[in-house]
């Protein structure tokens, strides 16, 4: 298949985003947790009381690596297990006030790298970023 523009543009798109991706993760606030955890515990926070079984599916796993997955942030006191209101046999995960810290610390840290980076562009440059993180968000929605 013969390169063609939108074929290029979605190469140099795809590079950029994963150079981008990679470096925002050397600025995580932490270096303990796994990208895994940090997902699921965000994706917690953002949806609310979850059992384990809906937050597999939600971060598209199987239940059996998110059962390690919440044994693992539980020691280490970020999630907190309730009873389910309905269902004696199920259990509700909500993020403890440690997990919602962690959360915005790594959050603070990488804004600020990228606000920092985003200062020392050109006004023009940063109103292309502006329309791009829309674009960027619908592909990533889809």
């Amino acid at each position: 298949m013969p390169d063609t523009e939108e074929t290029f543009l979605a190469s140099t798109l795809r590079l950029a985003v994963m150079r981008l991706a990679r470096r925002m993760r050397v600025e995580r606030a932490d270096n303990f947790l796994t990208l895994s955890q940090i997902a699921a515990l965000a994706t917690l926070e953002r949806s609310g009381p979850l059992t384990p079984g809906e937050l597999a599916a939600l971060e598209k796993v199987q239940p059996p690596s998110m059962t390690r997955l919440v044994a693992r942030v539980e020691e280490l006191g970020l999630v907190a297990r309730a009873a389910h209101p309905t269902d004696r046999r199920q259990v509700l995960l909500t993020v403890s006030e440690r997990g919602l810290d962690l959360l915005a610390e790594d959050r603070r840290r990488r804004d600020a790298w990228l606000a920092q980076r985003m200062a020392e562009l050109e006004p023009a440059e940063v109103a292309i970023l502006h329309e791009a993180a829309l674009v960027l968000d619908k592909l990533a929605r889809s």
